[in-house]
C-alpha cells in the first residue's frame, strides 16, 4: 500500500482536517478485501463453531467492560484516499476515561506531522490546531449516545452493546503485534452510520477488552486504519489531561 508524501496545498489540508473532524464527530475513533483490493490480510483462522466462539468473545468484553476505569496507548491513525491513492499518517498518544456519571471521555495528542489535540468530554469533540490557532468544536446533542457507543468500540465497552448498533460477525483468531486478538466485522444498522461507514472491523484483545486495531471502511473505498500499542488499562491519568489548553489567540469554530 503505496504511502505517498503529505501533500502541501490548502485546499487539501483543509479536507484532510474536516475528515478527521468528521471521523471524530461521527464515529471516533472498520468486507474487507471486497471493499479496498490495496489491503490485504493474513487469512483468519475461522473457529468451527463462530457463533459460540463470538458469544465467548463478547461476554470476555462485558467482563472487562465492568472493571474498566482508563486506559492509554500510543496510535498510529492512517487514513487511505482511494481517488488520489494517497496514505495520511498520524502518530500520537490517546486517552480514554470513564467518569462518575458513568460517561467516556477521551483525549488525543497528535504529534506527528504536526501537534494537534482532540477531546471528547461533555458531549463535545474538539479539535485544537495550534499551527493556525482555531478550534473546531462539535456538540454531539441527541446523538451523544451514539457517538459515545463508537467512542468505547474496544475501550471500556461492553461486548454485548454492539449487537445493538452493528450486524456482528466473528471473522476468526488473529495475531496482532504478537497478541491472540478475535476478529469482529461490524455492519452498522442505523442508515446515517452506514452512508459514512459502511463496514468496521475490530481486532479485539478478549481478556482485556481492548481493540489493537480498527479498520473503518467508506462507502467511497476510503478507509482508516487505527493501530494501538504499549496500552495501559486502570493507572493514573491526571485530570489535566482532559481539558483542551490553547494558547495565544485562538478562533472557534462550531459544526454542524
Amino acid at each position: 500500500m503505496p504511502i505517498a508524501r503529505h501533500r502541501s496545498s490548502n485546499h487539501c489540508h483543509g479536507t484532510m482536517e474536516r475528515r478527521h473532524l468528521a471521523f471524530f464527530a461521527l464515529a471516533l475513533t472498520f468486507a474487507m478485501s471486497a471493499l479496498s483490493p490495496a489491503f490485504a490480510q493474513t487469512k483468519s483462522a475461522v473457529a468451527p463453531d463462530a457463533s459460540s466462539r463470538l458469544e465467548t468473545v463478547l461476554k470476555q468484553m462485558d467482563t472487562a467492560a465492568g472493571q474498566f476505569r482508563n486506559a492509554e496507548a500510543d496510535f498510529v491513525w492512517d487514513q487511505y484516499q482511494k481517488v488520489v491513492n494517497e496514505t495520511d499518517t498520524q502518530k500520537g498518544k490517546v486517552y480514554y476515561r470513564r467518569t462518575g456519571k458513568g460517561e467516556t471521555q477521551m483525549a488525543a495528542n497528535i504529534l506527528s506531522p504536526e501537534p494537534k489535540y482532540v477531546l471528547f468530554a461533555d458531549g463535545k469533540v474538539r479539535l485544537y490546531q495550534p499551527k493556525i490557532g482555531q478550534v473546531n468544536e462539535y456538540d454531539a446533542g441527541k446523538n451523544r449516545e451514539q457517538f459515545q457507543s463508537f467512542l468505547v468500540l474496544g475501550f471500556g465497552g461492553s461486548g454485548h452493546d454492539l449487537p445493538r448498533q452493528f450486524d456482528v460477525k466473528f471473522g476468526g483468531d488473529e495475531d496482532v503485534d504478537g497478541v491472540k486478538t478475535a476478529k469482529l466485522e461490524l455492519t452498522p444498522k442505523a442508515p446515517n452510520v452506514k452512508n459514512m461507514f459502511n463496514q468496521i472491523v475490530i481486532w479485539i484483545d478478549a481478556p482485556r477488552g481492548i481493540s489493537l486495531k480498527q479498520q473503518f471502511f467508506e462507502p467511497s473505498g476510503d478507509y482508516r486504519i487505527a493501530r494501538y500499542t504499549n496500552v495501559k488499562l486502570n493507572g493514573k491519568i491526571p485530570d489535566d489531561v482532559f481539558k483542551l489548553h490553547t494558547s495565544g489567540s485562538v478562533k472557534t469554530v462550531k459544526g454542524k
